[in-house]
């Protein structure tokens, strides 16, 4: 926790200082100059235990610890026609512990994965027409670890409607992955040294509606359609079959993904807001699932604000799970990973956000102060904790 508030505490400082040469927001003024329009410091830490591991296949310690750092700067500018031009500039890095990964060289108790650093940067570009309410976006990203390389791409088309009470949005998006192929110590071949590698790609379609039905209430309808192709098994996943003989997880190299969620928004007077979300989940591995969520911010003071929210799922599992020894050698795929299990779970904490007049700490521009704690737990008997700090400068 310590290096949470470090890091925030820091980049904060540096931002202040820049702050000092930025001149005071204007809702009508449109800078043709590129303007610094909001940055924003995240810092999280999660801790999850369990005892269903599926690096050695579905028992032992699922203990794992994750500190993550991002920051996001957007900057806009106004074109001589009035186009309106915004940067999203994201960077992340993650550190963390896994004790399961630790159990992937069962003699050495050791491994590469064990801990792990992940770097994450982004970049976002949009092109809006506000005279015609018509957006055209475009991105790419990456995400780099020990054992995994990622590189992605996003366009994306919004137009609203007349009235300006309605927007569509079309999205497509693509991941190429590359995964280094890190088997359970006993099913290397001998003398192997180096690890070979493996594709994976996934390509998804996004279509939404949003909808603001009265001055009350708001709508969004979202619907996806994701398709993955490759290696889509985690290769120093084990499997124990009935007869005693440990097996590499085997999974379809083909995934069809189709959840379709439905969001609500209420405005309940000027205090308080109803937030509502439902989403069906199906696939071809045959997994079904249901999400709803429920988060209900309410305005104490007019600088201090809480969100109490939950959120239920339950999910029916794949047909290619089994739990440790259960498997035989008839089964085409095999995965004892609780993941894909049928189980049900629980998150529910509380959002606290602070926005004082002269803004966090005296300093005026960072606006906006918020810290979130969750807690989650499902019936396999894993639980979580995680605490999120977000510093809002604008």
């Amino acid at each position: 926790m310590k290096r949470i508030f470090i890091t925030g505490f820091a980049l904060l400082a540096l931002f202040q200082a820049r702050a000092q040469n930025v001149p005071a927001d204007s809702t009508s003024y449109k800078s043709n100059k590129l303007k610094l329009e909001e940055v924003n410091l995240v810092s999280s830490y999660y801790k999850q235990d369990g005892n269903n591991s599926a690096v050695t296949g579905g028992i032992g310690s699922e203990h794992l610890t994750d500190i993550a750092n991002t920051i996001d700067v957007k900057l806009v500018k106004y074109g001589q026609t009035g186009i309106k031009h915004t940067f999203d500039i994201e960077a992340g890095i993650d550190h963390y512990t896994s004790a399961s990964s630790d159990m992937i060289d069962l003699s050495a108790n050791s491994s590469a994965s064990s801990s792990d650093n992940r770097f994450y940067p982004s970049l976002t570009y949009l092109r809006e027409n506000e005279e015609k309410g018509r957006t055209l976006g475009i991105g790419v990203s990456s995400s780099t670890e020990f054992d995994y390389q990622s590189f992605g791409g996003n366009i994306a088309f919004s137009q609203k409607t007349k009235d300006r009470n309605g927007e569509f949005t079309a999205k497509f998006q693509t991941f190429i992955d590359q995964l280094k192929l890190i088997e359970p110590v006993e099913l290397r071949a001998p003398g192997s040294e180096g690890y070979e590698s493996a594709n994976r790609n996934t390509f998804a379609g996004t279509l939404s509606y949003s909808q603001v039905v009265n001055k009350n209430l708001q709508l969004m309808l979202v619907g996806d359609v994701i398709s993955q192709n490759g290696y889509l098994s985690l290769p120093f996943h084990r499997v124990y079959f009935a007869d005693g003989s440990v097996h590499q997880e085997k999974m379809p190299d083909t995934r069809l993904k189709i959840p379709l969620g439905i969001r609500a928004s209420y405005f309940l007077g000027d205090n308080v807001i109803i937030r509502a979300y439902y989403r069906y989940y199906t696939d071809d591995w045959s997994l079904k699932a249901h999400t709803a969520d429920l988060e209900i911010p309410v305005k104490l003071t007019q600088a201090f604000s809480v969100s109490p929210f939950y959120r239920y799922y339950t999910q029916t599992g794949t047909k290619y799970f089994k739990p440790y020894g259960e498997h035989t050698a008839s089964d085409e795929y095999y995965t004892s990973n609780y993941d894909l299990s049928k189980f049900d779970s629980s998150f529910f904490g509380m959002g606290m956000k602070f926005t004082p007049l002269n803004g966090i700490f005296g300093l005026k521009h960072w606006n906006t102060l918020e810290i979130r704690y969750g807690h989650y737990t499902r019936t396999t008997n894993m639980t979580s904790d995680i605490i999120s700090i977000n510093i809002k400068y604008k």
